[in-house]
Protein backbone atom coordinates (compact mmCIF):
# COMPACT_ATOMS: atom_id res chain seq x y z
CA UNK A 1 0.00 0.00 0.00
CA UNK A 2 1.31 3.30 -0.54
CA UNK A 3 2.41 5.63 1.84
CA UNK A 4 1.01 9.11 1.42
CA UNK A 5 2.16 12.06 2.67
CA UNK A 6 -0.56 15.61 2.39
CA UNK A 7 2.04 18.41 3.69
CA UNK A 8 3.55 21.60 2.49
CA UNK A 9 7.09 22.28 1.95
CA UNK A 10 7.96 24.97 4.45
CA UNK A 11 5.68 23.73 7.07
CA UNK A 12 7.49 22.75 9.80
CA UNK A 13 5.37 19.90 11.13
CA UNK A 14 5.46 18.43 7.52
CA UNK A 15 9.47 18.94 7.27
CA UNK A 16 9.49 16.79 10.71
CA UNK A 17 7.93 13.87 8.99
CA UNK A 18 9.53 14.28 6.34
CA UNK A 19 12.98 13.91 7.94
CA UNK A 20 11.65 10.58 10.08
CA UNK A 21 10.31 9.50 6.88
CA UNK A 22 13.77 9.47 5.48
CA UNK A 23 15.35 8.16 8.81
CA UNK A 24 13.23 5.29 8.56
CA UNK A 25 13.75 4.75 5.28
CA UNK A 26 10.16 4.53 3.97
CA UNK A 27 9.56 5.38 0.60
CA UNK A 28 6.02 7.67 0.17
CA UNK A 29 4.53 9.89 -1.94
CA UNK A 30 3.85 13.54 -1.53
CA UNK A 31 0.20 15.83 -2.23
CA UNK A 32 1.13 19.14 -1.74
CA UNK A 33 -1.45 21.72 0.39
CA UNK A 34 -0.80 24.79 -0.26
CA UNK A 35 -1.34 27.04 2.78
CA UNK A 36 -0.55 30.31 1.51
CA UNK A 37 -3.42 29.76 -0.88
CA UNK A 38 -5.69 28.35 1.91
CA UNK A 39 -5.99 24.77 0.13
CA UNK A 40 -5.80 23.64 4.07
CA UNK A 41 -9.77 24.75 4.18
CA UNK A 42 -11.03 23.02 1.06
CA UNK A 43 -13.85 20.22 1.89
CA UNK A 44 -11.25 17.57 0.50
CA UNK A 45 -8.85 17.95 2.61
CA UNK A 46 -10.62 19.06 6.00
CA UNK A 47 -12.16 15.61 4.87
CA UNK A 48 -8.91 14.18 5.62
CA UNK A 49 -8.20 16.22 8.83
CA UNK A 50 -10.90 18.15 10.55
CA UNK A 51 -8.43 20.58 11.87
CA UNK A 52 -7.32 22.13 8.35
CA UNK A 53 -3.62 21.28 9.17
CA UNK A 54 -0.76 19.31 7.97
CA UNK A 55 0.85 17.28 7.90
CA UNK A 56 -1.69 14.56 7.15
CA UNK A 57 0.05 10.60 6.41
CA UNK A 58 -1.68 7.69 5.02
CA UNK A 59 -0.01 4.61 6.26
CA UNK A 60 -1.30 1.21 7.09
CA UNK A 61 -4.57 2.46 6.11
CA UNK A 62 -4.53 5.20 8.69
CA UNK A 63 -4.91 8.84 7.96
CA UNK A 64 -2.59 10.30 10.84
CA UNK A 65 -2.51 13.65 12.25
CA UNK A 66 -0.38 15.66 14.43
CA UNK A 67 3.51 15.50 13.46
CA UNK A 68 4.73 14.13 17.18
CA UNK A 69 2.10 11.51 16.95
CA UNK A 70 2.87 10.31 13.73
CA UNK A 71 6.54 10.53 14.84
CA UNK A 72 5.67 8.13 17.43
CA UNK A 73 3.67 6.08 15.56
CA UNK A 74 6.31 4.73 13.25
CA UNK A 75 8.50 4.35 16.19
CA UNK A 76 6.35 2.11 17.57
CA UNK A 77 5.18 0.19 13.97
CA UNK A 78 8.80 0.39 12.63
CA UNK A 79 11.27 0.64 15.48
CA UNK A 80 14.40 -0.03 13.21
CA UNK A 81 16.51 2.53 13.31
CA UNK A 82 14.65 3.92 16.16
CA UNK A 83 14.56 7.76 16.91
CA UNK A 84 14.81 7.23 20.17
CA UNK A 85 17.37 6.34 22.69
CA UNK A 86 17.50 3.59 25.12
CA UNK A 87 16.12 3.68 28.88
CA UNK A 88 13.38 5.42 30.11
CA UNK A 89 14.89 8.49 31.49
CA UNK A 90 17.17 8.78 28.04
CA UNK A 91 13.72 8.40 26.04
CA UNK A 92 11.57 11.20 28.36
CA UNK A 93 14.23 13.53 27.80
CA UNK A 94 14.28 13.37 24.03
CA UNK A 95 10.71 13.63 23.98
CA UNK A 96 10.85 17.05 26.04
CA UNK A 97 14.04 18.18 23.71
CA UNK A 98 11.49 17.63 20.71
CA UNK A 99 8.15 19.25 22.79
CA UNK A 100 10.01 22.31 23.95
CA UNK A 101 10.13 23.28 19.91
CA UNK A 102 6.91 21.51 19.09
CA UNK A 103 4.98 23.02 21.91
CA UNK A 104 6.71 26.02 22.85
CA UNK A 105 8.11 27.71 19.78
CA UNK A 106 6.32 26.62 17.15
CA UNK A 107 2.91 27.52 18.08
CA UNK A 108 3.83 30.60 18.76
CA UNK A 109 5.40 31.04 15.39
CA UNK A 110 2.66 29.25 12.67
CA UNK A 111 0.82 31.23 9.79
CA UNK A 112 -2.46 31.72 11.50
CA UNK A 113 -0.87 33.73 15.02
CA UNK A 114 1.64 35.52 12.53
CA UNK A 115 -0.65 36.76 10.56
CA UNK A 116 -3.07 37.59 13.65
CA UNK A 117 0.04 39.55 15.10
CA UNK A 118 0.05 41.54 11.51
CA UNK A 119 -3.62 42.65 11.84
CA UNK A 120 -3.40 43.77 15.16
CA UNK A 121 -0.01 45.27 15.00
CA UNK A 122 1.78 45.49 11.65
CA UNK A 123 4.40 43.75 10.05
CA UNK A 124 7.14 45.15 12.13
CA UNK A 125 5.28 43.64 15.09
CA UNK A 126 5.03 39.97 13.25
CA UNK A 127 9.03 40.25 12.24
CA UNK A 128 9.69 40.94 15.74
CA UNK A 129 7.33 39.01 17.50
CA UNK A 130 8.66 35.52 15.71
CA UNK A 131 12.38 36.60 15.65
CA UNK A 132 11.51 37.02 19.65
CA UNK A 133 9.80 33.90 20.25
CA UNK A 134 12.59 31.59 17.83
CA UNK A 135 15.22 33.66 19.49
CA UNK A 136 14.28 32.75 23.43
CA UNK A 137 13.30 29.34 22.08
CA UNK A 138 16.66 28.40 21.09
CA UNK A 139 18.11 29.85 23.67
CA UNK A 140 15.97 27.41 25.93
CA UNK A 141 16.99 24.34 23.80
CA UNK A 142 20.34 25.23 24.24
CA UNK A 143 20.89 24.55 28.20
CA UNK A 144 18.05 21.53 27.60
CA UNK A 145 21.15 20.08 25.19
CA UNK A 146 23.21 20.51 28.72
CA UNK A 147 22.57 16.81 29.47
CA UNK A 148 24.83 13.64 29.89
CA UNK A 149 23.38 12.28 26.36
CA UNK A 150 24.38 14.72 24.54
CA UNK A 151 27.58 14.12 23.00
CA UNK A 152 27.98 17.21 20.36
CA UNK A 153 26.66 15.08 17.14
CA UNK A 154 22.48 15.16 17.82
CA UNK A 155 20.43 15.56 20.28
CA UNK A 156 20.70 12.82 21.82
CA UNK A 157 23.31 10.10 21.10
CA UNK A 158 25.36 9.57 18.32
CA UNK A 159 22.57 9.11 15.79
CA UNK A 160 19.56 11.67 14.76
CA UNK A 161 16.69 10.94 16.06
CA UNK A 162 13.00 12.29 17.40
CA UNK A 163 14.66 15.32 18.54
CA UNK A 164 16.89 16.52 15.60
CA UNK A 165 13.46 15.75 13.16
CA UNK A 166 11.46 18.26 15.27
CA UNK A 167 14.51 20.67 16.06
CA UNK A 168 16.41 20.89 12.70
CA UNK A 169 12.73 22.71 11.27
CA UNK A 170 13.18 25.37 13.55
CA UNK A 171 16.90 26.28 13.02
CA UNK A 172 15.28 26.46 9.26
CA UNK A 173 12.70 28.79 10.07
CA UNK A 174 15.15 31.12 12.62
CA UNK A 175 17.56 31.17 9.48
CA UNK A 176 14.82 32.58 7.65
CA UNK A 177 14.21 35.28 10.14
CA UNK A 178 17.18 36.56 10.30
CA UNK A 179 17.50 34.91 13.89
CA UNK A 180 21.16 34.22 15.02
CA UNK A 181 21.85 31.15 16.89
CA UNK A 182 25.59 30.77 16.20
CA UNK A 183 26.62 31.46 19.81
CA UNK A 184 24.32 28.69 20.12
CA UNK A 185 27.22 25.60 20.72
CA UNK A 186 25.40 22.57 21.30
CA UNK A 187 22.32 24.02 19.14
CA UNK A 188 24.77 24.91 16.39
CA UNK A 189 26.91 21.68 16.33
CA UNK A 190 23.48 19.95 15.60
CA UNK A 191 22.66 22.02 12.54
CA UNK A 192 25.86 21.38 11.58
CA UNK A 193 25.77 17.23 11.51
CA UNK A 194 22.68 16.84 10.69
CA UNK A 195 23.09 18.54 7.41
CA UNK A 196 25.74 16.16 6.44
CA UNK A 197 22.85 13.20 6.69
CA UNK A 198 21.18 12.23 3.65
CA UNK A 199 17.69 11.98 5.34
CA UNK A 200 17.86 15.79 6.42
CA UNK A 201 18.75 16.74 2.91
CA UNK A 202 16.52 15.21 1.19
CA UNK A 203 13.60 16.76 3.37
CA UNK A 204 14.79 19.81 3.23
CA UNK A 205 12.17 22.26 1.39
CA UNK A 206 14.35 23.42 -0.82
CA UNK A 207 14.34 19.96 -2.32
CA UNK A 208 11.04 19.36 -2.06
CA UNK A 209 9.32 20.97 -4.78
CA UNK A 210 5.29 20.73 -4.81
CA UNK A 211 3.74 17.64 -6.06
CA UNK A 212 7.64 16.19 -6.34
CA UNK A 213 7.24 12.44 -5.75
CA UNK A 214 9.61 11.07 -3.18
CA UNK A 215 11.65 7.64 -3.63
CA UNK A 216 13.19 5.79 -1.23
CA UNK A 217 16.29 7.22 0.26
Amino acid sequence: MTVVLHDYWRSSASYRVRIALALKGIAYERVAVDLVAGEQRRADHLALNPQGLVPVLEIDGLRLTQSLAILEYLEETRPQPALLPEGAAARAHARALALAVACEIHPLSNLGVLARVEALAGSEARTAWNRENIARGLEAVERLLDHPGFAGRFCHGDRPGMADCVLIPQIYNASRWGVEFQDLARVSAVATNCVTVTAFVAAHPDNCVPHRRQSDW
